[in-house]
């Protein structure tokens, strides 16, 4: 499948590969010792022979290195402690109360 990677904010085009299962939007991954976190992910479709076929998929990334406390949980990426009642469930913000981090030393630390 020809992928396209191209930047979130102005859309600059990053490069294009082949790729069996490209990476979901939440999903970090590594090209050219670059880690990237994919915001948004576009189907392109061409027309052939009266139907419609999926041509090439873009991924809409961030330049971002992967957290060192992100983990998955059940739907997706989540970084911080995904138990605490204020942790956001994504990979975009920690949480609403300290969202730079780290959990571990927040005062407004409590369970779900």
């Amino acid at each position: 499948m020809l992928v396209e990677l191209r930047q979130s904010i102005n859309l600059v085009l990053l490069d294009r590969m082949e790729m069996i299962d490209p990476p979901m939007p939440g999903q970090w991954f590594l090209h050219d010792q670059a880690s990237y976190l994919v915001m948004q992910r576009r189907h392109r479709y061409k027309l052939r022979s009266g139907r419609y076929e999926l041509s090439s998929i873009v991924l809409l990334v961030k330049a971002q290195k992967q957290p060192a406390d992100a983990h998955f949980v059940g739907h997706g990426w989540v970084i911080g402690d995904s138990d605490c009642r204020f942790n956001a469930l994504t990979p975009l913000l920690r949480c609403a109360v300290l969202p730079d981090g780290p959990c571990d030393r927040c005062a407004h630390r409590e369970a779900r």
